[in-house]
């Protein structure tokens, strides 16, 4: 018998599941995500789901970690201070696709070397510039990234820099031609730049979990979720831990393959702060082929093709205020619900609010409060934040009691931003409290605070609202539009170049809306999304049936839908892709680009062979240094040819091999 442990660090929560042979859920909890100190909240999850199971530390036989940590950490701009070295290219080249905000502010070398397409040598390798380099930048640098021009063609000046890094610093190196076989530098060394970012991050985290793991007897060993929701070992992860960018909503579509069994359908994750939507084809999640957008950098890691939107459970109500209309609408940023606040320190807000109440108008702070976060490091704050920190201390305080000119509204902003400030204010979840949706924390506190919100005024002079409960359902039902629009754009994105507007466009026209409103008139309209919507998330439930009745389509609802991400971190298959390339340098001759020197063959057949054999070789290789048993590698070519006087000729060959099995378990 196998028990699997699957565990989510999410942005809000720290998920964990425990599932009895691949087949049932026998046990989930949820612990507070501790930024300072992440091993407390995956303790504390993991310790639950012992606990509520009855299963013992030693009958664990497999552990598996899905993290939002390096998304966040890249979104945030936090990690670690990194040097890269450009070999080949022009200093101008930095400037491309972002590079020099990838690095930002931190050092580079342009030197001379580097390869041709056809993976002869360009130049030789400045090895002298490259010493120097490394004298006078190294001082506190976590990580190099090492980047050559057509370095997929011929890795060997990549190779040769990383060597003598490493002899020079002993800090971890990261090669552009092992994160992607793809051709273009720029974004390549982009890839390899946040990679050198994240290492020292994404070590520790790993090495905290392993460290809390063991320290509650469990010896199992330990995969991570990559961000196409293949597995790999801890290992592998601490070395590219790049490829662990969009790891949780790749888990979340895992789990949600393995709840449902669905083969064709979208998949919307609602948490407490986005909204997460990618596509399920033939059982699998779809890989975006430009690369894992991570804030703004493209890069060249495989992962799921995922559309983010700022709308959650927390997110903050926003009245609209401009035009005739009036309305409402959500996010993108997520503040703290009133009704938790409450439940928290009522000594504070019940006073508050009841105070505010009692007003004949409504203050621009009303219903709305502040706190420091606990344990959080302050440093390299402006002196206006610095003091609104120091005035918010430890307690919970109405906003207007903190805010003293309009000036500190952009220094409050600021330390929210840095995560060392949350405000409350009203969202979904209280709305949802109020309604009796949920019965989670303080409904009489979310009641007052709809009540105030309730008494502003729309554009029209108007109150929002007549009362509470009123206003509660506006709030869902947004939420609910919100939904359905992001749905609806995910769809169209999918369609690719059906229609000649953008997605955005089309979800919103006109002719759409009064389809899915069912317009009868002259004219009969009517549109559906055309395949079932999973919804996963622990809020899914109270809101996505609504949004189901809105699309006309079937909502699959899985029972353990609120830690879909910790089930797909478990269940998922150890996955490894090696890709390589067979060009024509001339006629009669077909050269084979891998990790070594490029090496010519007479025929074409007889160079993809031998490239079919290495790529085989080296994904079996790493599928099992990454844990799997029973291995299959399946291979995938794509051969360019080009029509001259009549005959197709080979211009060009590319070639991936991907071996799949499922984790080795741990013999009890």
């Amino acid at each position: 018998m196998a028990m699997l442990l699957g565990v989510d660090t999410g942005g809000t929560y720290t998920d964990a599941v425990l599932i009895r042979d691949e087949r049932e859920v026998i046990a989930s909890a949820k612990s507070l995500t501790t930024r300072q100190d992440l091993a407390i909240g995956v303790g504390g999850a993991v310790r639950a789901v012992l606990e509520q199971s009855g299963v013992t530390p030693e009958e664990i036989s497999l552990a598996s970690l899905s993290t939002t940590l390096a998304t966040n950490a890249l979104v945030e701009g936090q990690g670690g201070r990194v040097a890269l070295v450009y070999i080949g290219f022009k200093e101008a080249d930095l400037d491309r696709h972002g590079l020099r905000e990838a690095l930002k502010g931190d050092p580079a070398a342009v030197i001379a070397g580097g390869h041709t397409h056809a993976g002869g040598e360009a130049a030789p390798l400045d090895t002298a510039a490259l010493t120097a380099f490394l004298e006078a930048e190294s001082e506190g640098v976590t990580g190099f990234a090492v980047a050559g021009v057509f370095a997929t063609r011929n890795p060997g000046h990549e190779a040769e820099a990383a060597r003598i890094i490493a002899a020079a610093t002993g800090k971890p190196v990261t090669c552009s031609h092992q994160l992607s076989a793809k051709l273009n530098g720029p974004k390549r060394a982009v890839t390899a730049v946040l990679n050198a970012r994240l290492i020292g991050m994404i070590d520790r985290l790993i090495g905290r979990a392993q460290d809390t793991l063991r320290d509650l007897g469990i010896a199992a060993p330990m995969m991570v979720v990559r961000g196409d929701g293949a597995l790999m070992s801890a290992g592998q992860a601490r070395e590219r831990p790049i490829e662990t960018i969009l790891s949780g909503p790749a888990a979340s579509i895992v789990g949600a393959r393995w709840m449902t069994g669905a083969d064709h359908a979208l998949v919307s994750d609602i948490g407490g702060t986005t909204t997460d939507v990618a596509l399920l084809r033939d059982g699998k999640p779809a890989i975006d082929p430009a690369g894992a957008r991570v804030g703004e950098f493209r890069t060249m890691v495989e992962a799921v093709a995922m559309r983010t939107s700022g709308l959650g459970g927390d997110s903050q109500v926003h009245a609209v205020t401009s035009g005739l209309a009036g309305g409402l609408f959500l996010g993108p940023r997520r503040v703290l619900p009133i009704s938790l606040i409450a439940q928290e320190a009522p000594d504070v807000v019940h006073p508050a609010l009841d105070s505010q109440l009692t007003q004949s108008t409504t203050g621009e702070y009303d219903g709305r409060f502040v706190r420091a976060v606990p344990g959080m490091a302050v440093a390299g704050l402006g002196p206006r934040e610095a003091a609104v920190l120091e005035r918010i201390g430890t307690a919970v305080h109405p906003l207007g009691a903190v805010l003293r000119t309009r000036m500190e509204q952009g220094a409050l902003s600021k330390l929210v931003d840095r995560g060392l400030v949350q405000v409350a204010g009203v969202t979904p979840s209280d709305a949802s409290h109020v309604l009796g949706r949920v019965e989670a924390w303080d409904r009489e506190a979310a009641e007052k605070a709809l009540t105030l919100f309730a008494r502003r005024r729309a554009g029209d002079g108007n109150q929002l609202a007549p009362d509470a409960a009123t206003l509660a359902q506006m709030i869902v039902d947004q939420l609910t539009e919100q939904t359905a629009l992001t749905l609806l754009e995910t769809a169209f994105t999918e369609e690719g170049e059906t229609f000649p507007l953008p997605p955005a466009d089309l979800a919103r026209h006109v002719l759409m809306q009064q389809g899915l409103a069912r317009h009868r008139g002259l004219v009969a309209l009517d549109a559906s999304l055309n395949l079932d919507v999973v919804g996963l998330g622990a809020s899914a439930p109270s809101y996505y049936p609504a949004v189901g009745e809105r699309l006309h389509c079937r909502m699959i609802l899985p029972q353990h839908a609120g830690v879909a991400n910790a089930i797909g971190a478990v269940v998922g298959r150890v996955t490894m892709r090696r890709s390589g390339t067979v060009t024509s340098p001339s006629q009669g001759r077909f050269r084979l680009h891998l990790d070594a020197a490029p090496e010519d063959f007479e025929s074409a057949e007889a160079a993809l062979a031998a490239l079919e054999a290495a790529l085989g070789g080296d994904a079996r290789s790493a599928a099992e240094a990454a844990g799997a048993e029973d291995i299959h590698v399946h291979f995938e070519r794509d051969i360019r040819t080009a029509e001259v006087e009549g005959q197709q000729v080979f211009v060009e060959a590319a070639l991936t091999a991907e071996a799949s099995g499922r984790p080795r378990v741990a013999q009890g």
